[in-house]
């Protein structure tokens, strides 16, 4: 059985801190989703992560670093465009990629020559990172504290149950943000949005001072950005209004047993399993994981979920969406 301790004890963040340092893993809450950390220096305690999820070996992982100073240790340098997203959003939901050090996190990067880093913001996180700087720790590689593919945990309930026991999971509460970071290669000159999030296109090259490049097949391997990901047991459909609306017209009553509806537009159906939609993309960022999470254990065998509008404010949901519409249930 997992450990659950409350994140904000001085003697659990010390447990964190020295099983990190002691190669083993610690599930801890950033203002994105739960991780599942692992001192990122060390190849083993990394390769555990791996293992402990299902998730192959050359995926790579997002480095969690305390500040820009320990970030410049995994990296070869810190390109000025990296500098400038850092300063402008960190610490926050915001992923740098650039080239990475020599001999230092190369199991977290799946075997690039570059690295994901992130500054996280949330209290317990920090204060984790800090109490494992102390002992020598000065990067913890952390992927979310699910298994490979499925539903991202943004409670420490998720989190519990997933994995093997003896987990020290650090609770935190409800994750705020609900998604995982805005992803922006940093590594190869002109910079590139490889995984929306809150943090919008729009901001990021207000912040850099230069449109973004365009996406392309020499891009990095970056974290969370397989075809078919953040998958519930259920299967999800993503349709337009119009044919959410057609298909549930056209389908019989016996049909729709078991059928979850999550829109912004139509009424929950009486004695359903219907979900209301936020019209607001960051509410129904923080809400989505923990909503289709619920639907399963609901019982839920389909969700069809109204598509978002095509407004930049909504990319990260519609991101998460399209890729769990595309994850084949149960594998």
């Amino acid at each position: 059985m997992t450990v659950l301790v409350a994140g904000i004890d001085p003697a659990a963040l010390a447990e964190g801190a020295r099983r990190l340092t002691a190669g083993e893993l610690v599930a801890f809450p950033t203002e994105t989703v739960y991780g599942l950390g692992a001192r990122a220096d060390d190849d083993a305690a990394v390769a555990k992560i791996f293992a402990a999820k299902g998730r192959p070996s050359d995926h790579p992982l997002i480095v969690h670093v305390l500040d820009e100073a320990d970030a410049a240790l995994f990296a070869s340098t810190l390109p000025p465009v990296a500098q400038k997203l850092m300063h402008a959003f960190w610490p926050g939901p915001l992923t740098v990629i650039v080239p990475r050090a020599p001999g230092r996190g190369a199991a977290a990067a799946g075997g690039q020559d570059s690295i994901g880093l992130r500054c996280p913001a949330h209290p317990v996180a920090r204060a984790l990172l800090q109490a494992a700087r102390v002992q020598g720790v000065l990067g913890v590689a952390a992927p979310s504290a699910n298994r490979f593919g499925r539903v991202s945990p943004t409670s420490a309930a998720h989190v519990v149950g997933e994995f093997e026991p003896g987990l020290l999971v650090l609770d935190g509460g409800d994750c705020e943000v609900g998604i995982e970071s805005s992803i922006v290669d940093c590594s190869r000159g002109r910079p590139v949005l490889l995984r929306p999030g809150v943090i919008t296109r729009a901001q990021i090259e207000a912040a850099i001072g230069e449109p973004l490049g365009q996406l392309d097949a020499a891009a990095p391997r970056a974290s969370g950005t397989l075809e078919a990901h953040y998958a519930p047991a259920a299967t999800v459909r993503l349709l337009t209004l119009p044919v959410l609306r057609d298909a549930l017209a056209k389908t019989p009553q016996q049909g729709l047993e078991g059928v979850a509806v999550y829109s912004r537009t139509l009424s929950p159906r009486a004695g359903s399993l219907d979900r209301h939609m936020p019209d607001d993309a960051i509410a129904a960022a923080h809400e989505l994981f923990a909503v289709l999470r619920a639907l399963d254990d609901a019982g839920a065998r389909q969700i069809w979920i109204e598509a978002p509008e095509q407004d930049p404010a909504w990319d990260g949901v519609r991101d998460r969406l399209t890729r769990a519409a595309a994850a084949t249930p149960g594998a």
